[in-house]
């Protein structure tokens, strides 16, 4: 059914949306807060779930909407998208400039404009809606990334363009480099490989097969050309387009200047090679292209690359240093990374003392020996690299790096599945990794104990009071009072989380104890077909491979986990807590069946939700008013008039101790 007033006031959330992304993904300038921004997309959501038929794809809603797909489909370009031709000094610019010189004559400006070392991309609107975008592939066919486009907070769903308009805009798609580098911490953590620098990265990310997974990577989006403009004024120049995107509130590159001559180009390329390190993005030149574009018609293309623009492209900064030694640092999933220590060297502005080698097959691939003469770089990385062995300047006093067996931190032995680069630490009771393991153990889908978050993990471990992840079942309230902001409430609440987590079924207790390769799922089957912990920990590799969706792979895994001493000492340390290590088959517990049940007042040990939810799982029902069909009323702090009016009924009363009790936690 239509409803003009919805149906304005969607529209007109909508634009005041676009517009604050604007402010805050292009212009960098926000004009409201966070919360603020979330309760307008909060509001809007809202209101199209109501009225679903007002839902449109240029809604801000609809940024991550598509669902994954099993392959890109191939896009012709509507004219061909070329790569520019680079020069690498002046002396090559200048010839360059020579030869438009002598095809144009002298009179005729260029735009400079910071490289972005990114990845091409084409995107394409009709009547103002964003339609499709595009990789650039071979130049003639790329490939539909449209649902992974759509994720780029910074590239518009709708623009300001008529009806019956059209316009292909191409630019870049790059990463900052702060995101770059937490995007590899992430890549590490989760045991995979990090990326050689933010162009592979944005890469990687734009063609991911799941939008959801482009959508976390924030990438961004500048504007440099267009192929097709239709339905408005066309621009005459490269500045005036670029100023046409900036209307439609496209991102550009602000890092630009108009140039007339090879004097103006030189030195906006000296003044952006000196700042080039305090740039949020990678660059890695400039792009310098004739301004008019009646001058760039008269120039033509070459085969491969436009006759009117040339990349002027930065030399790498490198530098060269002796490795002195090469340390081991445990990641957070137990991943040994070999460190290089360097003698400190000045390479593209920085001190250089150390850089990562990844692992040990690269190391392999350099041929690196400690006191080697290396060759470090940043070229278009964020992180300095070693990019190569003086091989030449080698004495003989040179030492093989040895690939280490034991944890450096907590001693336990080091493990290498065959179909990984890396070695990792399996232990869970290592100190480097102990913050991430309690974290998970304590999370919702594991063993579920609310309370146990970030700040608390870190000041239990900080302060000694939890060495290892079984120290959880032996704290005690006043442990807590050691930390920030624990009072008597809130440290009964997590005793009461953690007394509770101790019934969970043992597929919980087997997705908790963060095995690699084994998620909810696999757990679940370890769970049903071992029924008991000790089972499960007797289990050889071929036995677990048998075992339907368990491979070999996830059974070594398996298999080496429960292998450790350490392991075996903190089942039994769990056991003896009375942390259940039976599987329990999943028939519902109907203790509280035909059972109705009342809350007022405030709870010590939960919140009224939690409690409600735990006589509905036991099969009782909740209400929210007091009758004669009302079993029992729990009472906690300040108590409302429900529990005047259950003695007047006869209504039995209980206090949260009782309650408790009644259903089985004490």
């Amino acid at each position: 059914m239509s409803d003009p007033f919805i149906k304005q006031k969607i529209e007109k959330l909508k634009e005041e949306i676009r517009k604050h992304e604007y402010l805050y993904y292009v212009l960098n300038s926000p004009q409201i807060t966070d919360a603020e921004f979330d309760k307008l997309m909060n509001e809007l959501k809202s209101l199209e779930e109501k009225y679903p038929d007002y839902i449109t794809l240029d809604s801000p809603t609809q940024r991550v909407g598509g669902t994954a797909s099993s392959e890109f489909k191939p896009v012709k370009h509507t004219l061909p998208m070329l790569s520019l031709d680079n020069c690498y000094s002046q002396n090559e610019f200048i010839k360059w400039y020579n030869r438009i010189e002598k095809t144009i004559g002298k009179n005729f400006e260029m735009l400079a404009e910071a490289k972005i070392d990114g990845l091409s991309c084409s995107i394409e609107y009709e009547n103002g809606i964003l339609k499709r975008a595009s990789t650039r592939g071979d130049g003639e066919i790329g490939e539909d990334i449209t649902l992974n486009v759509k994720t780029i907070k910074s590239v518009p769903l709708k623009i300001n363009m008529p009806e019956n308009s059209a316009i292909e805009i191409r630019g870049e798609v790059y990463m900052d480099k702060k995101d770059f580098l937490k995007l590899n911490l992430k890549q590490i953590d989760e045991g995979e490989t990090p990326f050689s620098n933010p162009r592979n990265a944005a890469s990687g990310s734009l063609r991911q097969k799941d939008p959801k997974v482009s959508a976390l990577r924030n990438l961004k989006f500048m504007a440099h050309s267009y192929a097709v403009i239709e339905g408005i004024k066309k621009p005459e120049t490269q500045i005036e387009y670029l100023e046409l995107c900036e209307k439609l509130r496209i991102p550009t590159n602000s890092i630009r200047k108009l140039c007339l001559n090879i004097e103006d180009v030189l030195k906006f390329y000296e003044e952006i090679e000196k700042s080039r390190e305090k740039l949020d993005f990678e660059i890695d030149g400039i792009v310098i292209k004739v301004n008019s574009f009646e001058q760039q018609k008269i120039l033509g293309f070459t085969a491969k690359s436009p006759k009117w623009a040339i990349a002027f492209k930065f030399k790498a900064h490198q530098a060269k240093t002796k490795l002195e030694n090469v340390i081991f640092s445990v990641g957070r999933t137990g991943i040994i990374t070999p460190i290089a220590k360097l003698t400190p060297v000045k390479c593209g502005g920085v001190i250089i003392s150390s850089s990562t080698l990844h692992n040990f097959d690269e190391i392999k691939r350099l041929g690196i020996k400690i006191s080697d003469t290396v060759i470090v770089e940043r070229a278009g990385d964020v992180i300095p690299k070693i990019s190569r062995v003086v091989i030449e300047e080698r004495t003989g006093n040179e030492k093989d790096i040895e690939i280490p067996y034991n944890c450096p931190s907590c001693g336990a032995k080091l493990f290498k599945e065959s179909n990984e680069v890396y070695i990792r630490c399996i232990n869970p009771n290592c100190p480097q990794q102990i913050k991430r393991n309690i974290l998970h153990f304590a999370s919702r889908n594991a063993m579920n104990i609310e309370g146990m978050g970030e700040s608390t993990v870190d000041g239990l471990i900080d302060k000694n009071i939890i060495r290892k992840l079984s120290d959880i079942y032996n704290l005690k309230k006043e442990d807590l009072f050691k930390l920030d902001l624990f009072k008597d409430k809130k440290a009964d609440n997590l005793i009461f989380q953690i007394e509770r987590s101790k019934k969970q079924n043992l597929d919980k207790l087997i997705y908790a104890l963060g095995i690699r390769h084994v998620g909810e799922k696999t757990a679940k089957i370890l769970a049903q077909t071992y029924k008991d912990i000790t089972k499960l920990m007797k289990a050889n590799k071929e036995e677990l491979s048998n075992i339907n969706e368990i491979g070999p792979v996830i059974a070594e895994s398996i298999y080496n986990f429960f292998s450790q001493n350490e392991i075996v000492e903190m089942i039994e340390s769990l056991k003896k807590s009375g942390v259940n290590t039976i599987y329990h088959q999943e028939l519902k517990n109907k203790k509280l069946e035909g059972l109705t049940f009342v809350f007022t007042g405030e709870l010590n040990s939960m919140t009224r939700t939690e409690a409600q939810k735990m006589v509905e799982e036991l099969g009782g029902k909740t209400s929210s008013s007091v009758s004669p069909k009302t079993s029992y009323v729990v009472v906690g702090i300040n108590p409302g008039s429900k529990s005047e009016k259950a003695k007047k009924i006869g209504v039995k009363i209980i206090n949260e101790e009782e309650f408790i009790k009644l259903i089985g936690l004490k």
